[in-house]
């Protein structure tokens, strides 16, 4: 049987149905504190619950249905290039049988990262939107918990080991204002002077404007020196996470 023949005769009904799905965890900095999008949804499966933003894929690319549905809770749009801020990538695929009480869904999950992102409205069979803390983001709906948990976690490797930290700073920011990005993604305490060094100490990381802040902090003293997101891609040695660090020593 040639393949046109076999085309022709094909039957998908021989199989089981299976739907593809996005889910969106949308994470910023709102207020100093890391806070992910959530809504709250308004038809069964789970209504009432809070749950990521997210729906069934239509005819077009992974991609484009998560940037679709980040735009439907988010209100940024794609024609005027204010999507091209958020750094949207694949975050993992979930697949168990029983996720979903409809049918067998397949979910591909996407990281969403941006600084100072608007106040969501709600979209699609939403009721209601809007951004909360991670620590207080509890019984979500499907397994929404889990992929919650796991694009925090990518969220708080990634600035081990790569500079997204500056695209939450202005282009010109102080070491201090840097810190404040990784104490609000990582939820730990950083040390000021260690941080100092170690951001210093990793090649291309960041480099200084020779340029100082107007004025010195609220208690007085001297002007912070300003920096600027360096060339490095790669962040070599890794800024760990103060726990990961006791963990290898």
């Amino acid at each position: 049987m040639d393949e046109r023949a076999f085309l022709e005769s094909y039957d998908p009904r021989s199989f089981p149905a299976v739907a593809v799905t996005v889910d969106v965890v949308a994470l910023t900095i709102r207020d100093g504190e890391l806070q992910v999008l959530l809504v709250e949804r308004g038809e069964a499966p789970f209504a009432g619950r809070l749950a990521l933003p997210g729906g069934f894929v239509k005819s077009e690319t992974l991609d484009d249905a998560a940037l679709r549905e980040l735009a439907e809770e988010t209100g940024l749009t794609a024609g005027h290039g204010d999507l091209s801020r958020v750094h949207l990538e694949q975050l993992k695929t979930y697949g168990d049988p029983g996720r979903d009480p409809r049918m067998r869904v397949v979910s591909v999950a996407y990281l969403a990262f941006a600084p100072s992102l608007p106040d969501p409205r709600a979209g699609g069979d939403a009721a209601a939107a809007g951004w909360k803390p991670v620590g207080g983001a509890e019984d979500l709906a499907f397994d929404h918990g889990r992929i919650l948990a796991d694009g925090l976690e990518r969220a708080r490797a990634k600035l081990e080991y790569s500079p997204l930290a500056t695209a939450f700073v202005g282009p010109e920011f102080t070491i201090a204002e840097l810190r404040a990005v990784y104490a609000a993604v990582w939820g730990e305490d950083l040390h000021a002077g260690n941080f100092h060094r170690k951001v210093l100490s990793v090649p291309g990381f960041v480099e200084s404007t020779g340029t100082t802040t107007a004025r010195g902090g609220e208690r007085g003293g001297p002007r912070a020196k300003l920096y600027r997101a360096g060339d490095a891609r790669v962040l070599h040695p890794p800024l760990l996470r103060p726990t990961a660090e006791e963990a290898v020593r």
